[in-house]
C-alpha cells in the first residue's frame, strides 16, 4: 500500500521528520518498505502564464510565447508544445534553472539561447520534463487560480514523500490513509483528526429494491440512488494528484471518487448505471453456469461458491471483487446507484484468484472491512459526487440500509502476568489498559486481567496472543530488554551403533553411484504402476498436472532420471537418492514434526543400468544383472548379513526380485524392472533397482575383538540329493541349525549337479532332484580336532538336512 505523507498528516501530524515517521511506523508493526520523493530535485521552476502565443517566423511547429512569471516584464520563450496557447498557466524554467537529469545522468541546465533566430529566455515544461509522469503530449497545464510566479514545488507540493507499506494479512484495518493515521496516533500519542461526514440533502424518495438472500455472504448492504449527475465532469486536479501518489491512475470522475474513498477510509464501493439495472437487486450466491462480463473485459463463469449481485435478468457484479460491464457507468449515464456493503471475509477470500486476477476491493474485503460505516461512507461518496459531478438537477435519494447478519465480536481477555512472561519484561495492568485505550478499544479491568471488546473494524483480535502483540508493539519493540537466552547445551551425540545418512551416501558413492535429488511430487500413474498405491496423498494445489501426488516410493523418480539420461545417449547410469516418502497411516499422531494420518519415513534407493562395469581392455561388458546390484546391497549393509527371499513387487520382474531381510525384518526390495514397465518407459535394457528403509541401513554392529585361533581349521565336503525346489537359503539354514558343539565355522555351496536324461547318474536320482555339494569348515579354539569329532559334526549336519529337507547323501 502506498500513500503521500501530506495526506497522512492531514489526519495525524506528529512532530516527526519523514525519516522518524517511517521508523515509528516500522517499529509499530507496519513495515515501511520504501520512502521516495514525489519529484526529483530541480530549481528555479515557477508558475508562468502565457499572455501571447504567435507562430514562429522560421518554423511551422514552434510558437513564440510571451510569458508572465511575476517579474514585471514578460519573458520571450520559444515553445514547440501543441497546447501552447494564450491564457493557460504552466511550469516555466527560468534561465539558470536545473531540471532533473536526463538519460546521460547529468542535470539539464537552462540557458539563454536562440531557436531558429528567435531568442528564448527560458523553457515551458511538460510533466515528463519535470519527471512527474510519462506524459509528454504537451505542457503541464495548471489550475487557473494558481498564483503566477509561485515556485512550482510549492504549487504542486512536490516536496511531499510517498510511503510504501508492506502489510501482513492480519492488518486489514490499516489498508487506508485514515487507518494508518489511527495507528500512528496511538503510537505517538498525537491527536487523531476525524473529519465529520455530514449527510447530504435529500431531494428524492426513489429507492432501488434490494433483497439480501445470502446473509452468510453479505452482512450489511447499503445503497442510494443519485439522479441527474454529469458523468463527463472532470476529476479535480487535487484528487487526480492524490490518486496518482497512491498508485492509481485517473479514469473518470465517478470511478475516481469511488477509488478516492477506498484509499481514504478503506471502503471499497461500486457505482452502477441505474438505468441499466433490470428491476430489483438480489444479493445471493451464484448458480452453476451463470456468466458475467467484468469491467476488465474478462467473462467468468460462477458457481454456488461465488457471491454475486444480480438483478431480475442477469448477474451484474462479483460480490466484493469487481462490477460487471453491463451496468458500468459511461458518458451517457444520467442516474447512478451507489453501493457499499460488508462482505464476510471467508465469502470473498480466494475467489478472485480462482479467476486469475486480483482487485483492490477483494484484497480489502477478504481481510475485513468495517461493517459499521457503510452509511457514513456512502454519505462521503454522495457529497463528492454532488460537488464534482453535480448539476442543478442533481438529487439524492434516501439510503437503503439492510443489516441481515452483522458481526458480533467476542470479548478477549488478557492476563497481565501472561503478557509479561511472553514479552519478557515487567508490565503493569495500568500499562496494558493504557495501550488499549490509546488504540481506541473498549476496555474493562479485572483482578490481574484486562478484557477488550474488539471494535467492528479489528478482525485480527480474536485470542489473547493478539492482545499481547498489541501491547508489545505499543510499548515499542525497541524498548524490550535485550537478554541473551539461557538454556542448557546438550550435544546430540549419535549412538555408535548408528551411522549417519552422509556415511550412507559416501558408501554408495564408493560403489560407483551418483546422488540425485528429485521432487517429492510425482505423477499419479507412477504410484499406481510402480508402487501399487491406489490412494496416494494428493496435493490440493499441484504445481503441475504430472506432479499431483506425494510419492510413496523413490523408484519412479530414479527411473525418470534413467530415462532422461538414456534419451541423451547415456549407455551406463548408476544413481541413488536418499529421500522421504509419504504413505497413509492412521496410527501416526499430529505433532510438531508429523502430520496426523501420514507416515513420512526416509528411504534410500538406487538404480543400475547398462554394462556391469566400464569398458576396458577386456572388451565389452555384460549388462548389469540382479546379482550385481544384490552385491552392492550386501556391501552397503556390511558387516551385517542380509537375507534375500523371493518376493513380488509391482515394479519388479516377478522372477528376478527379492525381499531384503535384516535380522528377520523386511527392510526393502531389490530386483530387475518388470518387462511391462521397461517397455512402457522405452528402455533398451532392463535396469535393476533397490529400495531400502534408511533407518535399517544406518544401523550397524559395533566391532569387537576376537582372539586369533592357534589351531588350524579343517574342511569336509558333502554332496546331498535334494528336491529341485530347495533353495540356497533353506540349505544354509538347515546346515547351521545342526548341533555342532560350536565347531562349525562356515559352510559354502560350491557345486550344483543335475543328471542328464539317460546318463549313469540318472538311475540314482529322480528327474525332480538335484545334487548340492557343500564345503564345511570346522575349527576349535580349545584343542585339535579329532576324526571322531569331525565325523560327528558331519553326521549331525547330514541328519539335519535329511530331517528338514528330505536330503540324502549322494552315492
Amino acid at each position: 500500500m502506498q500513500f503521500p505523507e501530506s495526506w497522512l498528516r492531514e489526519f495525524c501530524n506528529p512532530p516527526l521528520t519523514t525519516e522518524q515517521l517511517a521508523d515509528v511506523l516500522t517499529m509499530g508493526g507496519f513495515e515501511v518498505e520504501e520512502v521516495r520523493p514525489v519529484a526529483p530535485p530541480f530549481t528555479q521552476v515557477v508558475v508562468g502564464e502565457i499572455k501571447q502565443a504567435e507562430q514562429h517566423p522560421n518554423a511551422d511547429r514552434l510558437r513564440v510565447c510571451q510569458v508572465d512569471v511575476g517579474q514585471g516584464s514578460l519573458l520571450n520563450i520559444v515553445c514547440g508544445a501543441p497546447n501552447a496557447r494564450a491564457g493557460i498557466k504552466v511550469p516555466c524554467a527560468l534561465v539558470g534553472a536545473e531540471l532533473p537529469p536526463g538519460e546521460d545522468g547529468k542535470p539539464f541546465a537552462i540557458k539563454l539561447g536562440k531557436l531558429r533566430g528567435v531568442e528564448s529566455q527560458g523553457m515551458l515544461c511538460s510533466a515528463r520534463e519535470l519527471q512527474l509522469s510519462d506524459d509528454h503530449g504537451g505542457l503541464l497545464e495548471l489550475p487557473a487560480d494558481t498564483p503566477v510566479g509561485q515556485n512550482i514545488r510549492d504549487t504542486l507540493r512536490l516536496d511531499d514523500a510517498v510511503f510504501t507499506l508492506k502489510l501482513t494479512p492480519n492488518l486489514g484495518h490499516v489498508l487506508s490513509v485514515y487507518g494508518v493515521a489511527r495507528e500512528l496516533s496511538a503510537l505517538t500519542n498525537t491527536p487523531l483528526t476525524t473529519p465529520a461526514i455530514a449527510p447530504v440533502a435529500m431531494g428524492s424518495s426513489r429507492v432501488l429494491p434490494v433483497k439480501v438472500s445470502a446473509p452468510d455472504l453479505c452482512g450489511r448492504f447499503s445503497g442510494r440512488v443519485i439522479e441527474n449527475v454529469n458523468t463527463q465532469a472532470a476529476t479535480p486536479a487535487w484528487m487526480v494528484d492524490r490518486l496518482a501518489r497512491c498508485g492509481q491512475r485517473s479514469v473518470t470522475a465517478l470511478v475516481d471518487i469511488s477509488n478516492y474513498v477506498m484509499f481514504e477510509y478503506g471502503r471499497p464501493s461500486h457505482i452502477f448505471d441505474l438505468d441499466k439495472i433490470h428491476g430489483a437487486l438480489d444479493v445471493r450466491w451464484g448458480r452453476a453456469g451463470e456468466q458475467l462480463k467484468l469491467l476488465n473485459g474478462n467473462t467468468v463463469t460462477v458457481d454456488e461458491t461465488v457471491g454475486v449481485i444480480a438483478d431480475d435478468r442477469e448477474v451484474e457484479s462479483l460480490a466484493g471483487i469487481m462490477g460487471g460491464d453491463a451496468t458500468a457507468v459511461s458518458d451517457d449515464t444520467k442516474h447512478v446507484y451507489v453501493e457499499a456493503a460488508f462482505w464476510w471475509p471467508d465469502a470473498v477470500a480466494g475467489r478472485s484468484r480462482r479467476f486469475n486476477f486480483s482487485t483492490d476491493a477483494g484484497h480489502r474485503f477478504e481481510r475485513g472491512v468495517d461493517p459499521d460505516l457503510t452509511v457514513a461512507h456512502i454519505e462521503r461518496i454522495s457529497q463528492l459526487i454532488v460537488d464534482i459531478c453535480g448539476t442543478p438537477a442533481t438529487v439524492c435519494g434516501p439510503i437503503d440500509d439492510q443489516q441481515p447478519a452483522m458481526p458480533q465480536p467476542a470479548p478477549v481477555t488478557l492476563r497481565v502476568a501472561r503478557a509479561a512472561k511472553v514479552i519478557g519484561m515487567p508490565l503493569t495492568q495500568a500499562q496494558c489498559a493504557d495501550v488499549f485505550r490509546r488504540l481506541g478499544l473498549p476496555v474493562s479491568e479485572g483482578e490481574g486481567t484486562v478484557t477488550v471488546t474488539p471494535p467492528a473494524y479489528r478482525f485480527d483480535l480474536r485470542i489473547e496472543e493478539d492482545l499481547i502483540e498489541e501491547v508489545a508493539r505499543l510499548v515499542g519493540y525497541q524498548n524490550l530488554p535485550e537478554a541473551a537466552p539461557l538454556a542448557p547445551i546438550v550435544p546430540r551425540v549419535r549412538s555408535e551403533s548408528r551411522r549417519g545418512a552422509f556415511a550412507v551416501r559416501r558408501a554408495l558413492a564408493g560403489l560407483g553411484y551418483l546422488e540425485t535429488i528429485n521432487f517429492s511430487f510425482v505423477d499419479e500413474a507412477w504410484e499406481r504402476d510402480l508402487a501399487g498405491n491406489p490412494d496416494p496423498v494428493r496435493l490440493l494445489n499441484p504445481i503441475a498436472s504430472q506432479m499431483s501426488v506425494m510419492r510413496s516410493s523413490l523408484m519412479g523418480s530414479l527411473l525418470q532420471v534413467v530415462k532422461h539420461n538414456t534419451d541423451r545417449r547415456a549407455d551406463r547410469v548408476r544413481v541413488f537418492e536418499v529421500g522421504r516418502v509419504f504413505t497413509r497411516d492412521a496410527a501416526v499422531p499430529a505433532s510438531d514434526s508429523t502430520v496426523r494420518g501420514i507416515a513420512q519415513p526416509m528411504r534410500v534407493a538406487g538404480v543400475a543400468y547398462g554394462p556391469a562395469s566400464r569398458q576396458g581392455w577386456q572388451g565389452k561388458q555384460a549388462p548389469v544383472d540382479f546379482f550385481d546390484v544384490k552385491g552392492d546391497v550386501e556391501a552397503l549393509l556390511s558387516p551385517r548379513q542380509a537375507v534375500f527371499e523371493r518376493a513380488e513387487h509391482p515394479a519388479l520382474h516377478p522372477g528376478r526380485s527379492a525381499r531384503v531381510l535384516l535380522d528377520g525384518q523386511a527392510i526393502g526390495f531389490v530386483g530387475e524392472l518388470h518387462p511391462r514397465w521397461r517397455q512402457q518407459w522405452e528402455l533398451p535394457q532392463a535396469p535393476v533397482l533397490f529400495e531400502l528403509a534408511l533407518d535399517a541401513v544406518m544401523a550397524r554392529q559395533l566391532p569387537h575383538a576376537e582372539p586369533v585361533s592357534r589351531r588350524q581349521s579343517t574342511e569336509r565336503d558333502i554332496a546331498v540329493v535334494v528336491p529341485e525346489g530347495v533353495t540356497h537359503q533353506q540349505l544354509m539354514q538347515a546346515v547351521h541349525a545342526a548341533p555342532s558343539e560350536g565347531l562349525l565355522r562356515g559352510a559354502t555351496l560350491f557345486d550344483i549337479y543335475r543328471p542328464k536324461p539317460g546318463g549313469e547318474a540318472a538311475a540314482h536320482m529322480a528327474a525332480a532332484e538335484k545334487s548340492l555339494a557343500v564345503r564345511l569348515v570346522l575349527a576349535s579354539d580349545q584343542d585339535t580336532l579329532t576324526d571322531e569329532r569331525i565325523d560327528g559334526v558331519v553326521k549331525a549336519v547330514v541328519e539335519r538336512l535329511q530331517a528338514d529337507l528330505g536330503a540324502r547323501l549322494r552315492g
